[in-house]
């Protein structure tokens, strides 16, 4: 969910400041995991040889954030901060669930979804697309995020022979569909974007339907890395050529 945005926001909007952002954004998904461990510690009042490791590569991945956050500042415009800004407030909700050991909720992995999803906005702002048009972005994204998030959860417990709610994840993906056509209809977003979502949900229904082959969890994460590659790469050929 982190490699789409960066890699969609570079292909449409490449920029010196679009890719110190997307440095910026991989330093700090690499410190989650270490900060996480590390305050999760402190919060217990304990402290392990882990603990100051945890700290340290919290440290280095974070001067990675820093390197990449101080080349966007002196690059990119004011306005390609706003995304960042809208997602943070999530971001930090995100880390609370982790800390307190709560990460694999449905509610954490909804909003880390959507708030990764914001670094395509700030990467096309900041190779200047209007803050509009980023935000279209950020949207067709976070809908995928949401969509592909109910699915494989409800994906995975058909396997171990639970019985999930399949309407969520179906409903989840009608209304990325839907929003899709409306966007492109209005003009705000390629054709593709349409046909890429539409590929989603037959994947949703034929993945959540009775008669269907049992899938490893490993083998399921590279299916949705295929889709991930494939409805990336719709979205950035659609906006480059117009279609």
């Amino acid at each position: 969910m982190l490699g789409e945005p960066l890699a969609l926001g570079l292909l449409v909007a490449p920029s010196v400041a679009g890719a110190a952002m997307a440095i910026g954004a991989v330093g700090a998904f690499l410190a989650r995991h270490p900060l996480k461990l590390a305050l999760a510690d402190r919060r217990r009042r304990t402290s392990y040889p882990r603990t100051r490791l945890a700290w340290r590569f919290a440290a280095g991945y974070s001067a990675l954030v820093v390197a990449g956050l101080t080349v966007a500042a002196a690059t990119a415009p004011a306005v390609a901060w706003i995304p960042a800004a809208l997602a943070g407030p999530l971001a930090v909700a995100q880390l609370g669930y982790d800390v307190r050991h709560q990460g694999k909720r449905l509610a954490p992995e909804l909003i880390g979804g959507v708030a990764l999803a914001a670094s395509v906005a700030a990467i096309a702002v900041a190779g200047g697309w209007t803050l509009a048009a980023g935000l279209v972005l950020w949207g067709l994204l976070a809908a995928k995020a949401v969509a592909s998030v109910l699915f494989v959860r409800a994906r995975l417990r058909l396997d171990r022979g639970l019985r999930p709610r399949l309407a969520p994840p179906l409903l989840a993906h009608a209304v990325a569909l839907m929003v899709a056509v409306g966007l492109a209809a209005g003009g705000a977003a390629p054709w593709l974007a349409v046909a890429a979502f539409a590929l989603l949900l037959a994947r949703a229904a034929r993945g959540l339907a009775t008669k269907r082959a049992p899938l490893q969890p490993k083998h399921l994460g590279f299916r949705e890395l295929v889709y991930g590659i494939v409805v990336t790469a719709a979205l950035a050929a659609g906006y480059t050529l117009r279609l």
